[in-house]
């Protein structure tokens, strides 16, 4: 399935260029509200076959007439691994936005994940907003993002599988700059609107290979990022089994799984358009931040 949220919360079933609303599959004391969607998430299992009685007769509409939310705009957690695609890690080691007195970039099993705030996510109908810091640098990064369906805490990695509810399309948005004058990483990371995803949730069991999909990702037409899951340094499997042994993840919670080499910046006027094979496009418009 293709899991969307649009409009004022509503729930919906993509198919092609339409959308079925499926919200009252849902307790009612959750409609209107960003965690509807958890709530679906959480409770999935129970929920498939009145999802299913429910699409026989939800009523449909034009993707084209429906705004489209964050497909998950309240998740518990959003968890991250660094430099997780070799290539990547060569960039930035030698980038000039990396501070002198930085170890060299490990793999993420060495180093783990990061936490990006919740309130940084944002969706398919939102614009990309820079905030006035000049002198600085903004880049993009697209990733694949993963959702968790079940609690997991201490879960072996030939178990995860078990865990993931589905994926969607991901991108880690960072402020840089030169030299040693470097904020915290969660900060860098965490401005409002420096992780949009979507379009659309797609549920585990319509992706058959989740480490091997494409990614690509252009600004203003010219292709910047392109690379395939293959590639990763360490494998969703143990991403995840690593972060369930540090913390509890939740259904709901979103882990990015890292950035392929070709990050560069972006620039008010900027169009970004991200790509994942399976998963749907994002295209932003980059803008300046108004408060």
């Amino acid at each position: 399935m293709r899991i969307a949220l649009f409009d004022q919360y509503r729930i919906g079933i993509v198919d092609g260029a339409s959308v079925r609303d499926v919200t009252d599959v849902v307790d009612s004391r959750w409609h209107g509200t960003p965690y509807v969607i958890n709530q679906l998430i959480e409770h999935f299992d129970k929920l498939k076959e009145p999802l299913r009685t429910a699409l026989a007769t939800a009523p449909e509409r034009s993707l084209a007439e429906v705004t489209l939310l964050p497909p998950i705009p309240r998740p518990g957690q959003v968890l991250a691994a660094p430099a997780n695609y070799h290539a990547h890690v060569a960039e930035m080691t030698d980038s000039q936005y990396r501070p002198t007195n930085q170890q060299a970039l490990r793999s993420p099993s060495d180093v783990g994940f990061f936490v990006k705030s919740s309130a940084s996510i944002s969706g398919p109908a939102d614009a990309i907003e820079l905030p006035p810091m000049p002198g600085r640098a903004f880049h993009h990064e697209v990733e694949l993002g993963i959702v968790i369906g079940k609690p997991a805490r201490g879960v072996p990695a030939e178990q995860v599988t078990d865990h993931i509810f589905g994926y969607l399309v991901l991108l880690d948005l960072t402020l840089r700059t030169e030299g040693e004058r470097q904020e915290e990483r969660t900060m860098r990371k965490s401005f409002e609107t420096f992780t949009p995803i979507g379009p659309f949730i797609v549920t585990a069991d319509e992706v058959p290979d989740p480490s091997n999909v494409g990614l690509r990702l252009w600004v203003n037409d010219e292709l910047r990022q392109q690379a395939n899951t293959r590639d990763l340094i360490v494998g969703i499997d143990d991403l995840i089994a690593q972060a369930s042994s540090v913390v509890t993840l939740w259904p709901g919670d979103i882990y990015a799984t890292g950035t392929p080499e070709g990050v560069g910046p972006i620039e008010v006027g900027d169009v970004v358009r991200a790509e994942i094979d399976g998963l749907g496009e994002l295209s932003l418009p980059v803008v300046k931040r108004n408060w």
